[in-house]
């Protein structure tokens, strides 16, 4: 075979894929923006589009893991708001921040342990049980707090807020983000544990089989998805200077679109971490546009709601396309 005839396929393999066409596209949505609506290239609108994405951003990274091992925690938000609450009240009585942040993360960690052990332990679809959580979690928040909100934080957090690093645009709200993304998707690409996590979501029997504990791993996957939020509700606190339980509302909505947007199968076993980071600068990058053009949250849900659906829809068609691109360049017919 001649050199061209093997350099060929490679090329194919390479870059026919989802996250190229999600990166090009992406791309294509930033260079139109950048062109194409004031401000949008200011700095000042750039820090505030990435400090819009930190919570999403945090709770995106054990989303995945739980899609990919063909699980899913609708309670997200509520976890967020709830743990916002809890920490609004620990401040509000005074306790130093020392001791709020790891009770915070700790009540996160338990909302998630709770969502595991009703999946886990007694078998319940994870859909099921955190849609029930997702109303009950919020609730206890409004039980805590009513509808009001703490608004009087500790100088410290609140510059945490709405500082940038540097002379930099980057607000310091997406640090938490920028040091866990990696070791997340260390886990996920590199370490045993990542393997069997793939290996739950290609065939729950066969993982089953061969050994993995089933069980621990998908509550400890729970348990991680509520710290995680819990991070991402003290995020939530410190930026927008208040604790309420009304806090993210519909975030799990996004939060799966980035995830399903990113290429991970919503039927488990199949995705990684590249996908969903470029699908993350897409929704930040329209959600800012859309609020530029002066259009509302409402509006902005819908087209959220329209690109899940799209999504599910292009990235079963690109696989086609790109699979027969390969199978074409081998000669090989599909279906043989």
């Amino acid at each position: 075979m001649s050199e061209s005839r093997t350099q060929g396929p490679d090329f194919i393999r390479r870059f026919a894929n989802w996250d190229n066409f999600l990166a090009g596209l992406t791309v294509i949505v930033v260079v139109y923006a950048v062109a194409g609506v004031d401000n949008f290239a200011s700095a000042f609108n750039i820090s505030q589009a990435i400090a819009g994405i930190s919570e999403r951003a945090l709770i995106v990274l054990p989303m995945v893991l739980l899609i990919i091992a063909r699980e899913i925690d609708l309670s997200v938000g509520s976890i967020l708001a709830l743990t916002s609450v809890l920490f609004g009240l620990l401040v509000q009585s005074g306790m130093p921040l020392v001791f709020a942040i790891p009770l915070t993360l700790i009540a996160g960690g338990l909302c998630g342990a709770f969502n595991g052990i009703l999946v886990t332990a007694l078998g319940l679809p994870s859909l099921v049980v955190t849609l029930g959580t997702m109303a009950l979690f919020r609730g206890i928040g409004y039980i805590l707090l009513g509808s009001g909100s703490i608004n009087e934080f500790p100088d410290s957090f609140l510059d945490f807020g709405i500082d940038t690093l540097g002379n930099s645009p980057i607000p310091e709200t997406i640090v938490p983000f920028l040091i866990l993304a990696p070791i997340f998707a260390v886990i996920l690409q590199k370490m045993p544990l990542g393997r069997r996590i793939y290996a739950v979501g290609g065939s729950p029997d066969a993982a089953r089989y061969s050994g993995i504990r089933l069980a621990r791993l998908v509550f400890g996957l729970f348990v991680t998805s509520g710290v995680v939020c819990a991070a991402a509700g003290m995020v939530y606190t410190a930026r927008l200077a208040n604790a309420r339980a009304n806090n993210a509302l519909g975030i799990e909505l996004d939060v799966i679109t980035i995830a399903l947007l990113g290429g991970i199968s919503v039927f488990g076993g199949r995705g990684k971490l590249t996908g969903v980071l470029w699908a993350l600068l897409l929704v930040a990058t329209i959600r800012n546009v859309l609020g530029l053009l002066q259009i509302g949250g409402d509006a902005q849900g819908t087209v959220i709601g329209l690109l899940l659906i799209l999504s599910l829809v292009a990235s079963n068609a690109a696989e086609r396309v790109f699979a027969r691109a390969r199978l074409r360049k081998f000669d090989i017919k599909p279906g043989k």
